[in-house]
């Protein structure tokens, strides 16, 4: 199993994700430590970034912005997101993306 993600009893996805804000474009840019990297083309300004980081990982997974939440790190490069609804292959696809 892969570090940067969990799958809990419920089903509910937990990412540990390491964010690039400010980027030229969003993507997944592999591995950082035990975190998942992505940079995203959102300026880190009144929730921008966040607010990209949750419809891009929603979008990617093909699941409603609602499915994807900000746990931590709200002002924060390492951040973790809860995921409802995704599959577990699909997560696991996120990091050869990168």
């Amino acid at each position: 199993m892969s570090a940067w993600f969990r799958v809990a009893a419920d089903g509910c996805i937990t990412l540990t994700l390491h964010i690039q804000p400010g980027a030229k474009k969003t993507e997944f840019a592999g591995l950082h430590g035990d975190a998942l990297k992505i940079r995203l083309a959102a300026p880190p300004v009144d929730g921008k970034a966040n607010e990209a980081l949750q419809k891009f990982v929603a979008e990617t997974l093909g699941l409603a912005k609602a499915a994807v939440s900000l746990k931590s790190g709200h002002s924060s490069r390492r951040k973790v997101l809860e995921v409802k609804g995704a599959e577990r292959t699909a997560i696991e696809a996120l990091a050869a993306r990168a």
